[in-house]
């Protein structure tokens, strides 16, 4: 795992900070290397409890597909995560380098009344555990890589 970077850049309209970047190879368990840094990262921000909980569920999540689905649990292939903050909100960026379909986060719903009748996949937990983690989720890509970015709002947890 590369050591993370913090920087006081601003964003290009100055209202973000970045607070760290790193990158994790893409090898099983190591999501929860990447969890564990962010959980570092964004300590100063004072989250509650349990919104950290969430938000270290989502990034863990993330970043496990990103190395399974993206890059395939290529080591040489590394993941990357970006931490911003901003008044308002918390972005946690988790890019992989795969060329696999951006999943829509609007597809299926899982039912596991489906999922145990064979109705549906057994797979299909992961963005929809993420989803109900954070309080938005954004998905990109394009042939290269994905981002999936995990948006926490700050509801009067920064300075108070």
């Amino acid at each position: 795992m590369t050591a993370l970077k913090h920087s006081d850049q601003k964003g290009r309209n100055g209202t973000w900070c970045v607070l760290a970047e790193l990158s994790v190879p893409s090898d099983p368990g190591n999501e929860r290397l990447a969890m564990e840094r962010v959980a570092e990262v964004v300590k100063e921000l004072g989250l509650s409890e349990q919104r950290l909980e969430r938000l270290k569920t989502a990034v863990a999540e993330a970043t496990m597909n990103a190395m399974e689905h993206g890059n395939r649990y290529d080591p040489e292939v590394p993941v990357d995560i970006q931490v911003l903050s901003s008044d308002t909100a918390l972005f946690v960026r988790i890019t992989d380098q795969g060329g696999t379909p951006v999943p829509d986060p609007d597809k299926e719903v899982p039912d596991i009344e489906a999922k145990l009748e064979g109705m549906q996949t057994p797979r299909g937990w992961g963005l929809f555990l993420i989803q109900n983690m954070v309080d938005e989720v954004r998905v990109s890509g394009n042939p290269n890589h994905h981002t999936v970015e995990l948006v926490v709002t700050l509801r009067g947890e920064v300075g108070g």
